[in-house]
């Protein structure tokens, strides 16, 4: 099973929706896929219509008392399931703080839905944290929603000299700009500087659109219902440079 993490440390940048969305078109694609909601806010289940059958605590979680696979619930889309949020989510890094090798829980954790599911999608919560230092861990792939303004590439910078300090050389980080608005010149002007800063990021620009911002509403993937949409087809391409660097 790969494990594809979607964080930033900034807040509003895009994470839930390419979560879902991505998530979307690898089972589309034919993939068995779970999305693990880690954001205590819980908009991935909310956009999934995928309320907790049961409630299960981070410290029931991370004690053992309660495995992944006993809370997961299943998506309208076949072979879509997800892992809700729990509200107690916000108090991760206190209860990861009390456990042995604490940033190799996350791992440990996520190892039994290997035996039914290709891909694990993580939707995190912004921030540097003990809990993003495990999915860092985890993850084979670590995709970056990335507004084209300065301080958001700062925080990327910041995420990218955590990981270098930790000596994580085998941290895939995939950033991508996020609600572009080309007319703008300061979205032009960033883009272009760090693309030249960072040749890593993927080719695919999520523009700023309100058929996005309406996906709460319809509580649905956007591709989903308008696949054949220009923000559609961006999703799509975004997954298609996705997927072939889990190849490699």
């Amino acid at each position: 099973m790969k494990i594809i993490a979607v964080t930033n440390i900034k807040g509003g940048v895009g994470k839930t929706t390419t979560a879902v969305n991505l998530a979307y078109l690898a089972c589309a694609g034919g993939s068995a896929t779970v999305l693990w909601d880690l954001d205590p806010q819980g908009a991935a289940t909310y956009t999934l219509r995928c309320e907790p059958n049961e409630r299960a605590s981070v410290k029931k979680l991370l004690s053992g008392k309660r495995e992944l696979p006993e809370l997961l619930v299943p998506s309208q889309y076949e072979r879509l399931d997800v892992l809700p949020a729990d509200f107690s989510y916000r108090h991760f890094d206190v209860h990861l703080s009390d456990k042995r090798n604490p940033t190799q829980r996350l791992l440990r954790m996520s190892r039994p839905l290997a035996e039914s599911y290709a891909l694990l999608f993580l939707d995190c919560p912004p921030g540097i944290s003990l809990l993003s230092e495990n999915v860092l861990k985890a993850a084979d792939l670590v995709v970056v929603p990335l507004l084209p303004t300065p301080l958001s590439v700062r925080m990327l910078v910041q995420l990218q000299e955590f990981v270098d300090a930790e000596g994580w050389t085998d941290v895939k980080l995939l950033p991508f700009f996020s609600m572009v608005d080309r007319r703008k010149s300061l979205h032009a002007e960033v883009i272009a500087s760090t693309r030249e800063q960072f040749p890593a990021i993927l080719a695919t620009e999520v523009p700023y659109s309100s058929e996005i911002e309406r996906m709460t509403q319809r509580r649905a993937p956007l591709p989903a219902y308008s696949p054949r949409s220009a923000v559609g087809l961006v999703y799509a391409a975004l997954w298609s440079e996705v997927e072939a660097h889990l190849e490699n």
